[in-house]
């Protein structure tokens, strides 16, 4: 059992990226409901309530995609990137969100930000982050999209 990750993930076998979805989901998930306990005690208060949101919400849909990957259709190139897509926007969507709250920034975000605003390089690092994070979500969601159109049948469903 010990090498049975360390084969899929350094001898070139494939990884069970169903299992991985779905254990990154419940931890995403759990990330959500421990930022809302500490929720009142970040700079910006609306944005900690948002990234607890964020950690919630990016988690259950972490576990959707998990729940439905044995659907998706995709070459093993672009459903990797399809699976790191999905964790890096996911736990970045939260990661970044939660820098915003930590900094106090209105980078991108009139709502739960409003009126605020941090250093120049602060408000920069969170937009970036925030750009980012929807590229690769945008990204993901084409190519899972793209994986689940009728007859794509292009590898086997394990895969």
């Amino acid at each position: 059992m010990v090498g049975r990750y360390s084969e899929g993930l350094f001898l070139g076998a494939t990884m069970d990226y169903r299992r991985r979805l779905l254990f990154h989901g419940m931890a995403l998930f759990l990330i959500g409901l421990l930022t809302g306990l500490a929720e009142q005690h970040f700079t910006n208060v609306r944005m900690a309530l948002a990234a607890h949101l964020e950690g919630v919400m990016n988690g259950t849909f972490l576990l959707a995609v998990g729940a439905i990957w044995s659907e998706v259709r995709l070459a093993s190139g672009p459903r990797a990137f399809a699976y790191w897509a999905l964790l890096c926007g996911t736990y970045g969507n939260w990661a970044v969100t939660t820098l915003a709250a930590v900094l106090g920034t209105g980078a991108l975000s009139p709502v739960t930000a409003a009126g605020r605003g941090a250093a120049p390089l602060q408000e920069t690092l969170v937009t970036a982050g925030f750009i980012s994070i929807g590229l690769a979500i945008i990204a993901a969601s084409v190519l899972l999209l793209w994986g689940l159109r009728g007859k794509a049948g292009l590898v086997g469903p394990n895969a």
